[in-house]
């Protein structure tokens, strides 16, 4: 088993601060996070930034495929830190952030900024349709997201007051400017301005990796400067399919915390569920959805590809 010392560290910090009051329990492990992140930031050589609910841990599984099929990384355990480097001298130690809700406003002010910090890093910046984001990231946040994660956002977003996530419906939750479209359109514009002109830094549609994954991933590894054989980019693919990741979900194969079965009966609580390109349309009604591609149309930086007028969708 992988051990990661950056996620020892992670709930070292966790565990001793659970006895404090909400209050002080919030503001001691936003800045030992914060302390703790920059930290990995200075190490780090590949920064991944991704919205909940844009498919990372797909790609993350796809990419430590790859590395299992050249390296002899573990294929049970899909890297969110430092595991490849401490599996592999050489390989890369890998920054995954949302670059943006509470702690995380270290990285997009260390990139705003060009802070040293990001000197010499590459990045990964991954998109995906907010419309389909927003409706999977209520799933995420009602069901899967872990009770300290809420606390630094909600504190971070809403300093004044708890959000009641719990009371607010789906619709609600698409219509919030704290967490909803609205955050998730800000968010995006931020990150497609502030990368636009890196030539160390790739924009990645999850549509596209979708749609085409050898061409999309070959892409993601010729930035990273790596080369694996075509045998791997196809047994990657083949183990990355919906089918096969739901079931390994469902039989407890991989080591990660967050891959875990929380609820057999319940579809929704799945790590990994449909996978779809435009399923919002299918989870809101049809208002709704027209309303949800009109706001993007209207705010959302069009060099994204995800305005209605935009083929390849």
């Amino acid at each position: 088993m992988v051990i990661s010392h950056d996620r020892i560290k992670h709930w070292a910090i966790l565990y001793a601060t659970a006895w404090l009051p909400k209050k002080v329990r919030t503001h001691t492990r936003y800045r030992l996070f914060e302390r703790q992140r920059r930290g990995m930031l200075e190490r780090g050589q590949v920064v991944m930034v991704r919205h909940p609910k844009t498919g990372s841990t797909w790609l993350r599984t796809l990419l430590t495929q790859l590395y299992h099929h050249r390296d002899g990384i573990s294929p049970k355990r899909v890297f969110v830190a430092d595991e490849l480097a401490l599996q592999k001298k050489g390989l890369p130690r890998w920054i995954i952030s949302n670059g943006w809700y509470s702690l995380e406003h270290l990285i997009a002010e260390a990139y705003a900024t060009n802070d040293p910090l990001v000197h010499g890093k590459k990045t990964l910046v991954l998109t995906r349709h907010p419309g389909d984001i927003v409706v999977s990231w209520h799933r995420q946040y009602q069901k899967r997201t872990k009770a300290f994660k809420r606390e630094l956002i909600e504190a971070d977003v809403n300093p004044d007051g708890r959000i009641d996530w719990q009371a607010m419906d789906r619709w609600q939750f698409v219509q919030n400017p704290q967490l909803g479209l609205p955050a998730i359109i800000r968010y995006y514009n931020f990150w497609a301005r502030t990368v636009a002109d890196r030539d160390d830094a790739l924009l990645v549609r999850y549509e596209d990796l979708r749609r085409d994954t050898e061409t999309t991933l070959r892409a993601i590894t010729s930035l990273l400067g790596e080369s694996f054989s075509d045998d791997a980019y196809q047994k990657a693919i083949e183990f990355g399919s919906v089918d096969n990741m739901r079931r390994l979900e469902k039989a407890g194969y991989f080591q990660n915390e967050s891959l875990r079965l929380r609820d057999a009966k319940d579809d929704d609580a799945l790590k990994v569920r449909k996978a779809q390109v435009g399923g919002f349309r299918g989870d809101l009604s049809p208002e709704q959805a027209d309303w949800v591609q009109t706001q993007i149309d209207a705010q959302l930086d069009p060099s994204l590809g995800y305005h209605s007028d935009q083929s390849g969708v």
